[in-house]
């Protein structure tokens, strides 16, 4: 272990595991983040307070641009970067340890889910979480039921469609959809 702390070495995409001395720290960030959607969903009545609440969960302003339909759900909240103009639809969960960073215009539809961690494939070291950062860019549709794995980047303009399980990048102005999902279209 180094020096830097556990949402450092998060940051960094080291892998963290169960036994890390730094573990209930970050256990208590995560219960503070369930607490706070937990409100935030119970009793935002506008996208307006949705707004103002999510920005206290992630840690940064969200721009009045952007717009969260309820109930959204994360579990840290503070690795989740919002561009302008961004549109995210009912019943959302992103899995932020990892990263995820969503550029401008981009709309994500109803039970999208963004998953920026794993774990190993050994059952012996099966509780250490595994980080990879996911990138949306600019203008990007992703359509309702979509999945997006740890390490993926969706490329500007492109669409994914509904009840897709992105785990590899996606070029940008294409269209992909399936599972795993794969290129359908050229834009």
């Amino acid at each position: 272990m180094n020096n830097s702390d556990i949402f450092q070495r998060m940051r960094a995409g080291e892998p963290i595991k169960k036994d890390d001395p730094e573990y209930n720290t970050f256990m208590e960030a995560v219960a503070r983040t369930i607490r706070l959607c937990s409100e935030m969903n119970a009793s935002a009545t506008d996208v307006n307070q949705v707004r103002t609440k999510l920005s206290e969960i992630i840690g940064t302003k969200i721009d009045e641009s952007t717009a969260i339909f309820p109930p959204f759900y994360t579990n840290f909240g503070k690795f989740i970067s919002l561009g302008k103009n961004v549109f995210i639809n009912h019943a959302c969960s992103f899995l932020d340890l990892g990263g995820i960073t969503i550029e401008d215009d981009v709309m994500i539809g109803p039970r999208v889910n963004l998953t920026s961690e794993n774990h190993p494939l050994d059952p012996n070291d099966r509780k250490t979480v595994i980080l990879q950062p996911i990138v949306i860019k600019r203008n990007v549709w992703i359509g309702a039921g979509a999945t997006i794995l740890p390490g993926v980047t969706i490329g500007e303009n492109a669409i994914v469609a509904a009840g897709a399980v992105v785990n590899k990048d996606v070029p940008a102005n294409t269209i992909v959809g399936g599972v795993p999902a794969k290129i359908l279209k050229v834009l």
